[in-house]
């Protein structure tokens, strides 16, 4: 094999000679490393000469670091909501939203930002709805789409009451609990519900909002059926608040995005709802034979009666005195038998069937039987 040829090096390419006012102008680029090698040589060699250009080649390469970013250029996930609540607080509507209708205006843009660039994949991504029935754990798993024709059945409720189409117009029974409205809409539709239900529902949130601004706070008395039961047209608007919410945190855990609660303002809002709806609660599972607690008193109406204290800690917290003997019975702290303490979106998830109450409580003093009670009239109140 004949013996391959040694390899010259190429010749060193011959140094610039530039003047002193070309090397100056070029330090900058130096600074930032865009200069050719041959420029960068005579560079070099000239701040090994010349003080004064060594002093500013020094201030120029500091600047560049100053420059540099070290971090992601990725967005922040959670700018888009920071940046939609500060737009929220900061431009008052031509035509004021009631104070009661506020949370439901944030929480249906929040979720629609959050839905805004869902791809197909993302909107028929499984996710799994939880609630208690009958004081256990109930599951029913759907996708994305399938919460969001959720929401728009059960919001029709309030729809109707206020006079506004009905999203299901037919498909279920006049007085339709929302289960039933929901199953009925989900039946109802020849396919499985894709990115097409997020127009309808979005229109419907806002002419919920736009309507009842243009009513005014006198329409939050207005009944509003929920098929078993009624609720005034100003804690509906609430509850429908908190359903976004949960189901939002449900869809953003389905697609592995981070979801914040409520503001504390909001969230104390759908404490205090839930807090309120409570003593009747108790007293309907008392007549279903559903309560452990023997210690019940006859209390006339209006008067004090045993109290469980709760105390809801962080943001949207405070504290509520939970009448347990009858709905009628007013909340004493003298007769106070039991506290627990919770988180607020701790409660929260509580109230919607997505956290066991053994396990909500973070603290507990008092009668066991009547903690649990509450604990379980909480999750009770729950539904798909």
């Amino acid at each position: 094999m004949p013996e391959q040829p040694a390899r010259v090096a190429p010749p060193a390419p011959e140094p610039l000679m530039l003047e002193h006012r070309v090397l100056k102008s070029l330090l900058g680029a130096w600074a930032l490393a865009a200069c050719a090698p041959e420029e960068t040589a005579a560079v070099e060699e000239h701040l090994g000469e010349c003080g004064a250009c060594a002093d500013e080649a020094l201030r120029l390469r500091n600047a560049v670091g100053l420059l540099q970013r070290p971090e992601s250029l990725d967005l922040d996930p959670g700018l888009r909501t920071r940046v939609l609540e500060s737009c929220l607080k900061r431009r008052p509507p031509r035509i004021p939203v009631p104070d009661w209708a506020a949370a439901y205006d944030a929480e249906t843009a929040r979720l629609d930002a959050l839905l805004q660039d869902f791809g197909d994949t993302e909107w028929h991504a499984p996710v799994r709805l939880r609630w208690y029935e009958a004081d256990e754990a109930a599951t029913r798993r759907t996708t994305v789409a399938g919460v969001i024709a959720h929401l728009l059945a059960v919001d029709g409720l309030v729809a109707a009451a206020l006079g506004l189409p009905d999203p299901l117009d037919g498909l279920a029974p006049e007085r339709a609990t929302p289960s039933a409205r929901t199953e009925a809409f989900w039946r109802g539709t020849p396919y499985p519900p894709t990115r097409s239900v997020r127009a309808p529902w979005r229109a419907q949130t806002h002419d919920l909002v736009r309507t009842v601004s243009f009513t005014g706070s006198r329409a939050g008395r207005m009944p509003v059926s929920y098929g078993g039961y009624e609720l005034p047209l100003h804690d509906a608007m609430l509850d429908r608040a908190f359903e976004c919410w949960v189901h939002g945190e449900d869809i953003a855990e389905a697609v592995d995005y981070p979801y914040e609660p409520p503001t504390g303002r909001h969230l104390h809002g759908m404490v205090d709802l839930a807090a309120r709806m409570l003593p009747a609660v108790l007293e309907a599972r008392r007549q279903a034979g559903q309560e452990v607690s023997t210690e019940r008193r006859l209390v006339a109406a209006g008067a004090p009666g045993r109290s469980l204290r709760l105390e809801i800690e962080g943001s949207g917290g405070g504290e509520w005195l939970i009448p347990l003997d009858s709905p009628a019975a007013k909340g004493s702290a003298e007769h106070e038998v039991a506290h627990i303490a919770l988180d607020g979106s701790e409660f929260c998830r509580l109230a919607a069937g997505h956290v066991p109450p053994r396990e909500a409580a973070a603290g507990q003093v008092g009668d066991k039987a009547a903690i649990r009670d509450v604990l379980l009239a909480a999750a009770s109140m729950s539904r798909i």
